[in-house]
Formats: structure tokens, sequence, C-alpha cells
């Protein structure tokens, strides 16, 4: 269920229709019952601070916790910060806490607890280097109040979920004398395009972290009073609020380096493909499955030695899945099943194999590390998963859940999401990957294309073995030996060979690599192969790669849909 806070009354001879209704947050994974909101200013004192506090009153009455406001700063002893699952530092500006209270506070965080800064919270104790670190970024400067655009990162965060990718809002945009993205995750940042007056190009204006035993959550949002009658930013509040107190669960890590494969737009999802039955429909930057049993599936590239993150929902006892390691899988969803791995979701199977976070009927998650780790039915989540070889690292909302070493040759390989079913609904979002080597890629491509022959009278032509489409095919005359050669247009580092043969297969055959198309270097002999999909691990450099068969399957020529060769173009 998504949340909707209720916003604060107007004047009563302005109501013309009732107060949105306020929705409950998700089932918590910790409790949280108390938390601590304080405004002590000692520079300049923000008008909206009331409505700040009066706002997260509501929200405590709405969600179960109490809400204690001060600007005491002597509440600040162990003793009573120990009650608090997170303490709310709204728009707060100067040197507000003595040596004394910034020891209990800094023990406070140490052993656990939640921090959230609002607004002004930035523009704090700047002679206190620790909190600096905690809040994440200093203030700097701010120009006029004005409409602008925030841009939404991160879609699976408790406290973003419910935003648009591009939200329109009218606040005081600051600017930070630091871009903290490198030590935070960043859930949302500014379209400088958007609005006069910002100075930092890459601009975050909230995010989270986990910082030094406790959790911090902050947003540079919150200077108006009308903010806190706006139920996206209180229903964000509420969600920095579970965030930082761990009362939902949340990857506060921080994300750098990561490729978007499906970023929201109709344009990225273009490059998809789908296999199989069913298909996804696109709207506000999110897939929801129709029908199945299917998977979209990446097609431009394999990838090795990668982390991939994907954020996914599902509204009741649903299914879905991320697969990973497959090749292509020529319109069937279910090569992918047999070739690679299903990183499954699933909460209510009866085989732990086939739970959410099982690597599919192969190996179940750590159930006690997953059940704290997963948001309920209705709430957003985020997969991590880390290939390596065939080692698999699954992690979700940031917790490690499993950790696999797979029988399968899933080292390159495609990625795609499942669309399981009519009634078995799943949303994803947010597709990325990191990879940790220079990305290896199909060096064959339209390259040009020495074959020893042609099937007589047929279009079969060589090309069609590198031309990207697995409808085509290389036929060759029916007798012994046969070869097809692509030159790679330089010399390049290879890692592998994929050969898709069509019924007309090789049972003996050797794959050879050359600098000069003159020597050659034998890199595999297969004698007794038995067609469908071979593999081939290759090491080492080379222009041109050759594939000579030697003994015939059929009375027929040698006949190839796909001639692959990965590798990277960095030499």
């Amino acid at each position: 269920m998504s949340l909707v806070a209720v916003p604060q009354a107007p004047p009563a001879e302005a109501r013309t229709a009732p107060a949105p209704t306020e929705a409950r947050a998700p089932a918590p994974t910790a409790t949280l019952t108390k938390v601590l909101v304080f405004s002590k200013t000692a520079g300049f004192r923000h008008p909206s601070i009331p409505a700040g506090i009066a706002a997260v009153q509501r929200l405590g009455a709405a969600n179960g916790f109490s809400v204690t406001a001060t600007e005491d700063a002597g509440a600040f002893t162990a003793a009573n910060l120990a009650r608090y699952q997170a303490v709310i530092w709204l728009s707060t500006t100067g040197d507000v806490l003595n040596a004394a209270q910034q020891t209990a506070f800094e023990s406070y965080v140490g052993s656990g607890g939640g921090y959230v800064g609002v607004h002004a919270a930035a523009d704090t104790e700047y002679d206190w280097p620790w909190y600096g670190g905690l809040v994440g970024a200093y203030f700097a400067s701010h120009p006029a109040t004005q409409q602008a655009t925030v841009k939404v990162e991160d879609r699976a965060s408790a406290a973003t979920s419910h935003l648009p990718q591009r939200w329109t809002r009218t606040d005081e945009w600051y600017n930070y004398r630091a871009n903290p993205r490198a030590a935070v995750k960043v859930l949302a940042s500014l379209d400088e395009a958007s609005y006069t007056g910002g100075t930092m190009g890459d601009h975050p204006i909230t995010w989270c972290q986990d910082y030094r035993g406790g959790r911090s959550w902050y947003t540079g949002l919150g200077h108006t009073e009308e903010s806190y009658a706006d139920p996206a930013f209180t229903t964000m509040l509420l969600g920095g609020i579970r965030t930082a107190a761990r009362a939902t669960a949340a990857d506060c890590r921080p994300e750098n380096g990561y490729t978007p494969l499906f970023d929201g737009s109709q344009a990225s999802l273009d490059t998809w493909r789908q296999a199989g039955a069913g298909s996804f429909s696109l709207a506000d930057g999110t897939l929801s499955s129709v029908g199945g049993m299917g998977l979209l599936w990446y097609p431009v590239t394999p990838f090795a030695n990668y982390s991939l993150k994907a954020d996914w929902m599902m509204p009741g006892d649903d299914n879905g899945g991320v697969f990973i390691g497959f090749p292509d899988p020529q319109g069937d969803p279910w090569k992918p099943v047999d070739l690679g791995h299903e990183i499954q979701i699933d909460a209510s199977d009866g085989d732990p194999t086939r739970t959410t976070g099982s690597v599919y009927s192969f190996q179940a998650p750590d159930t006690a590390a997953r059940a704290a780790a997963l948001n309920p039915p209705g709430s957003w989540n985020s997969y991590e998963i880390a290939v390596r070889g065939r080692h698999v690292e699954v992690h979700l909302n940031g917790v490690k859940i499993n950790d696999y070493t797979s029988t399968r040759d899933i080292a390159l390989g495609h990625i795609g999401l499942q669309n399981d079913g009519a009634g078995l609904d799943i949303s994803y979002r947010n597709v990325r990957i990191r990879q940790d080597d220079a990305q290896a890629t199909d060096l064959a491509r339209g390259r040009p294309v020495t074959v020893t022959s042609v099937e007589p009278g047929s279009t079969h032509v060589g090309a069609n073995a590198v031309d990207g489409d697995s409808a085509t095919r290389w036929g060759s005359a029916y007798s012994d030996p046969q070869s097809i050669t692509v030159d790679l247009g330089g010399v390049r580092t290879l890692q592998r060979v994929r050969l898709n043969w069509e019924t007309a297969h090789a049972t003996a055959y050797t794959v050879q690599t050359s600098t000069d198309n003159a020597n050659w270097r034998t890199v595999s002999a297969v004698t007794a192969g038995n067609g469908g999909l071979d593999e081939i691990a290759v090491s080492g450099t080379g222009r041109y790669v050759r594939v000579q068969g030697t003994a015939r399957a059929t009375q027929y020529g040698y006949s190839l849909w796909d001639l692959n060769v990965f590798g990277t173009t960095t030499q």
C-alpha cells in the first residue's frame, strides 16, 4: 500500500473539500515507537518550524509512534536519547549543542540511533566535523525560493517510492559546500536547468547513509510552511523517519559507477526484447507485467563480472524473478531457466529454494536475513546480484541473503526480468549495472567474414552468422572440411567464443585465433560435438577467429545460426 500523509488543514474559510486520508505505513521490520523533534536555532529561524512539528505529530498519530518536540539542548543526554528510535533535527541552525551534549549524541548514533535532518539541519554545527559527516554536507548558499524539478533517483526507498521520476515543486534550494554522493546513497537530486541559482552541477538534495553505527537520512526540502501541508513531502518525511529508525528495510550504501539498462524511459525499454508470452506495460518509469509466462531480456550485450541492481514490487502473493547468465534465448523463455539462473521473487512457495532470494531450485536464501531485510507486499524492494565468474551473491535491500557457486556456465551471459503469468503481478524499476572489468562485447557482430563455401543455391552466406539475427544462418557445401573466419578489425583481447549450431552441426571441429590471418593458434578442439549451443573459453589476443569443421553430423553441410566472439577492444 502506498503512503499518503494527511496535509495540514487549511483555514476553515478556505476548506472546499475533505483533507486526504492518512494511509498507514507498511508493517515495520523493527518497532518505531518514539521520536524526538529538535528545532533549536542559534542563527536564522525558519517560520515553517511549527508547521513541521505539527506534521510530524500527525504522522506519529497515524502510524503508531509518539512525538516529543523540544528546543532544549538539555534533552541530549545518554539516558534520554536512548528512549527514541530517531532524532529529527528540524531546520536547526548554528551551534546548538555543547561538548557534553555532542558526546551524548555521538554515543546515541554509535549505538544504532537514527538521525533525520530537514533543510537547515545542514546549516548547523559547522565546528563539529562528526556532525558534518552525519548530515552528509554543509549548507553553502541558496537562491530565492522558486519552482524547480527534483529528479528522483532511488524509487525503491520508502521515502521516495511514491514520487514521480520528475517532481516539480517550490522550495528554497540549497547549494552545499561539497557533493556528498561518494559517501551517501542519493535518493533525489535537482535539475539545475529547471531553476536559477544552482551551483553544483550534480546536485543531490535528499540522501541516506549508514554512519558510524547509526543511520542518517537528510533532505534539503522543507523551507516553506506549505511543504508540511503537501502529502508528497510529508510521505517522504515519514519514509525518512522510518528509514533512519530502521523501521523499514533500506539500502543506504553509496551507489557509484552504475550504468542504466532500463531508466524508466520508452527509449531504454526499446533496447530490450520479449521472449515468450505476455509483456510489460510502462507508466511513470515503472514496468508492470501483463500475462505470461515470458521474459523481458537485454540483448545488446552479455555481461561478465558485474553487479546488477533492480528494484521490484509485488502487490500481493505474486511471482517474478531476475535472470542472469543465459545465452540468447531465441524467443524461448525456458532456455534461461535451463542455462542461466533465476533469482526468485515469490514470498509463499513451500519449497525454500523457490522463495524470494533463492537461486531458483538450487539454493535457498538465509531465511532469517531475508525476513529482516524484506519489505512487505505493496512495498518496493531492491536486489543487488553480484556475479564473479560462477560465484553469485544476492543482496536484498543492502543485506546479503544468498551466496552460491554455480555448476553452470554463467560467467558471461544476458540478464532478464520475468513475467510469470496472468495474475502473478510484478513491477520493476531502475535496472542498472556496474562492470568490474572492461565490458565484454560481441566483437564479431557485423564484421567481415570469409567462408570456404556456401550451400549451393542458397542465401545462407557467411555474413548471416554475425548479423545479430538469430533467424539467419551460414550454411556450407556438403563436404569436409569447411571453415568460417571472422576479421575483428584489430587485435583484441578475447574471452569467449559462442557457437549456436543449426541441426546440421559439426561433430568435430577446432576454434583457432590469429593476429595476422597466417599463423594460427588452436584454442579448442571438439571431437564429440552434439550441436546446440557451444561456449568456449578463450584467453590471449587475436584479430581473426576461425571455426574449422572436420566431421559433419548429417549428410548436409555445416550450419551456424550465430558466431559470437566476446572480448574487449582495449588493445
